[in-house]
C-alpha cells in the first residue's frame, strides 16, 4: 500500500490532482511517456549534430575539392583545388571566364533547413546558379542537389568527406 491506498500490479495509484481527486495511471503508460519524452529531446539534438556540414570535400568525379564553412549564420563553399589552371570558362558573364577556379565561392548563404542546409549553388561545368540543399547521408558523405523550377526538377551528386 501507497500512502494508505491499495496499489495493484501494473498500476499506480498517484495522489490528489489539482482538482482534488485521486488519479490513476497505469504504470507502464508513466514509463512509456518518460521514455518517449526523453527520446524525443534526445533525437530533437541528432540532426544539429549530424549536419556538420563543414571540412573539406571531394565532388563526384574527383574534379575539384570544396571547403565548406561558416559564413555568418549560414555556410558557404569555396573550391580549393581543380586540375592545374581551370578556369570558369562557362561563366554567363564573359569577363568572369577567365577567372580561375580555385577561390571561387560556389555554395553560398547555405541556412540550416529540418534535413540539411538550403542555399544557392554554382555549377561551373554549365555556368548556372541553382536552388540548393546539402544533406549528410554519413559523416563521410554529402548529398547535394540543384534544383529549378521551384525544386520540380532536381539534379543530385554524392561528395566524399576529405577532412
Amino acid at each position: 500500500m501507497r500512502a494508505g491506498l491499495p496499489v495493484r500490479r501494473g498500476v499506480l495509484v498517484a495522489a490528489a490532482g489539482r482538482d482534488g481527486k485521486r488519479r490513476t495511471r497505469p504504470e507502464g503508460a508513466l514509463r512509456l511517456a518518460k521514455a518517449i519524452a526523453a527520446g524525443g529531446l534526445w533525437l530533437g539534438a541528432v540532426p544539429a549534430l549530424a549536419q556538420d556540414v563543414t571540412g573539406t570535400w571531394l565532388t563526384e568525379g574527383g574534379r575539384s575539392q570544396v571547403r565548406v564553412a561558416p559564413c555568418g549564420t549560414a555556410r558557404c563553399g569555396t573550391i580549393v583545388w581543380t586540375p592545374a589552371g581551370a578556369k570558369d570558362v562557362n561563366n554567363p558573364d564573359p569577363a568572369r571566364r577567365s577567372n580561375a577556379l580555385v577561390g571561387l565561392q560556389m555554395i553560398r548563404g547555405a541556412r540550416p533547413t529540418a534535413d540539411g542546409w538550403t542555399g544557392e549553388l554554382y555549377n561551373p561545368l554549365d555556368g548556372r546558379t541553382y536552388t540548393g540543399r546539402m544533406r549528410l547521408i554519413s559523416p563521410a558523405q554529402l548529398e547535394l542537389s540543384g534544383c529549378v523550377l521551384a525544386g520540380l526538377i532536381c539534379k543530385s551528386q554524392i561528395w566524399t568527406r576529405l577532412r
